[in-house]
This record gives C-alpha cells, structure tokens and sequence, in this order.
C-alpha cells in the first residue's frame, strides 16, 4: 500500500520562493477506511519520527511555512490544492494520501469535498510560521528558508524512506 511517491519540483514564482525540494505525493499512504483514520496518520507519522500537531484543513490562500517542512495527510474527504504558487499545479487529495511539502512551498485549497480532515506535522524542532508571499517577509523568508535542516526520516516510510534519498544533499537537490 505505501509506494514510491510521485515527485514535483516548483520554481520560484516571484511571490512564492518554493524549493528546489521536490514535493512528495504518497497516494493510498494509510489505511483510511478504519474506525479512526485520523488516528491512523497519527500513528503512522508519529512512528516515523514527524510528530503531528493539529487536525484540520488546508488554508483556502496561497501560504508557505518558512520555518518548517509539512507532511499533510487527508484523514476524510477530498481536496483540490494547489501546489507550487499561482503558476504551480494542481492535485486531488483524498483519504490515504500524503504530500510533505518542504519549507518555502505555496500550498492552496482550491475546493473541498465531504467532511474534510486533514491531518498535519513536521519533523521534530520544527515548527510552522504563515507566510502568504508579501516581498517585504521575503528576504527574512529566504534566509530562514535556508536554515531549515533536512529531517532525518520519512513521514510515511521511516529513516530509509525515499525521502531522505530525493532531499539528499547528494542527489543535488539542497535549497
């Protein structure tokens, strides 16, 4: 059920810095058909050393976290987010799936279906700041951007996740 995920990468659109960082998009990550699926992604993050802090939705504005990588995992309902900025891509998100979104990628909700449930966390010391891509945060943005260190393992996958492989220094793929 957990496989490899599907990997984007977003230039900086101006306003949103994005990563050279790809976005990771697990499809069917977790077993979402339980009595408490968002328990499940709690566990499953929380095994894996990304410990989840809030149950809720996506925030319907372009944002970025400067400070923080975020793993997103959709307990109940659908979404259509829009990643990467105004000129990113869009994605359909439903029960099971999980995208980690490194620090300094645009992350809209576009629409919502059902009872959303969306459940989210970041790697230990992490913690997330709202930035909407105002050029005055932006130089201050960057540099914290800069500073975040690569977690030690995979939200969904653990330490040999391919995460830490596809953030790797060595893949070339640092900010």
């Amino acid at each position: 059920m957990r496989g490899a995920p599907e990997s984007f990468r977003f230039a900086d659109d101006g306003a949103i810095p994005n990563s050279r960082l790809p976005v990771l998009v697990y499809r069917g990550a977790f077993e979402a058909g339980g009595r408490d699926p968002a328990a499940a992604i709690e566990r499953l993050f929380g095994d894996n050393d990304w410990p989840p802090q809030w149950r809720d939705g996506i925030y319907p504005f372009h944002h970025y976290h400067s400070t923080a990588h975020e793993a997103l995992g959709i307990a109940r309902g659908s979404v259509r987010v829009r990643l990467g900025g105004e000129a990113g891509r869009d994605f359909d998100l439903g029960p099971g799936d999980v995208v980690v979104v490194p620090a300094g990628t645009g992350h809209k909700r576009l629409s919502e279906r059902g009872d959303l449930l969306v459940i989210g966390a970041y790697p230990p010391g992490q913690s997330w700041d709202l930035l909407r891509g105002d050029s005055a945060e932006r130089p201050a943005a960057l540099e914290r951007i800069a500073r975040v260190p690569l977690p030690e393992s995979d939200p969904v996958h653990g330490k040999e996740g391919p995460l830490t492989r596809l953030w790797s220094v060595r893949e070339g793929s640092r900010r």
